[in-house]
């Protein structure tokens, strides 16, 4: 059974915290801002403004900054600061015991797909959406940040999607899980490897290697997770690298190469990921995904 955290009311707190690249005042302050005006108090962690190397300080420090978040009882939701890379360089110096008895919001994108998959592990439901360094400099709302807003308030955004060549049709209900593409392949053969059976999958990616791409989808397909799905919810692909001998494929074709036997629904262009606008998902949650030539919808069961 799935723990759905408690829903924030005007007057609580959200914690910001950094468990991978560093992160500046400066590239804050926006952020609490818009906080601050939506009626939210902000704590920031210790650690926060700390650097190593391209960290927001050591592993152990960005790990402290987690637990000091979990562990604060005036905490009601855990936002990250942004991604990067290190999620995954903490997790030793995590106590899940006391993350599962202190079920909060937590949320972010990109490089935090590793803690999402934690909470699902710890069958604790979380937030897949926009971070500060992505709001908007002047303060201000967007589609993405009064999704974040909504979703932490318990009011839930439809995602949906234009028709596109590569959908899949069909209908399908299942939990949602997934994230980043890249993060989710890092994650097979671990503790934290995705349970797929009848879940709906949402991926999403930026800056990767075509022929990356075309390696982790093998890797998926081959090892039987993508067989086990109820739906496929495929988000920006944007950005993409390729050789000088070019690899032939787009991002979203490589994807659909590997998926459009399944007999499962599959929808391309869902609005999440690393363009705006990236609204909020609820991992963990029951959704259902509807695919059919006038697009698709992902919508929170």
């Amino acid at each position: 059974m799935i723990t759905i955290p408690k829903y924030l009311e005007q007057g609580d707190t959200i914690g910001i915290v950094a468990t991978a690249r560093k992160v500046s005042p400066e590239e804050l302050a926006p952020a609490i801002k818009l906080l601050s005006n939506e009626g939210f108090k902000v704590k920031l962690g210790s650690n926060l403004f700390k650097e190593a190397h391209q960290f927001s300080g050591t592993d152990q420090q960005r790990a402290a900054d987690v637990m000091q978040m979990v562990a604060d009882p005036e905490v009601k939701a855990i936002l990250c600061a942004r991604g990067g890379y290190g999620s995954a360089r903490i997790l030793e110096y995590l106590d899940y015991e006391a993350i599962r008895n202190n079920p909060k919001w937590f949320c972010g994108y990109s490089d935090v797909t590793v803690m999402h998959a934690l909470y699902t592990k710890l069958s604790i439901a979380s937030l897949h959406s926009t971070m500060p360094i992505n709001f908007p400099k002047d303060g201000s709302s967007n589609p993405s940040t009064q999704s974040l807003v909504d979703s932490l308030k318990g009011k839930h955004t439809a995602l949906a999607a234009e028709a596109n060549p590569h959908n899949v049709y069909g209908e399908a209900e299942g939990v949602l899980v997934g994230g980043n593409l890249s993060l989710v392949y890092s994650l097979m053969a671990t503790d934290l490897q995705l349970d797929t059976n009848q879940k709906i999958l949402f991926i999403e990616d930026l800056d990767e290697y075509l022929y990356h791409m075309d390696r982790t989808m093998l890797s998926l397909r081959h090892s039987g997770i993508l067989g086990q799905l109820a739906g496929i919810a495929v988000g920006y692909m944007n950005d993409m690298n390729d050789n000088t001998i070019p690899f032939g494929k787009a991002a979203e074709e490589i994807v659909y190469e590997h998926t459009q036997h399944l007999g499962i629904p599959v929808a391309f262009g869902i609005p999440a990921g690393h363009l705006e606008p990236n609204y909020a998902m609820v991992l963990g949650k029951r959704y259902r995904l509807s695919v059919n030539e006038t697009g698709s919808l992902l919508k929170i069961q």
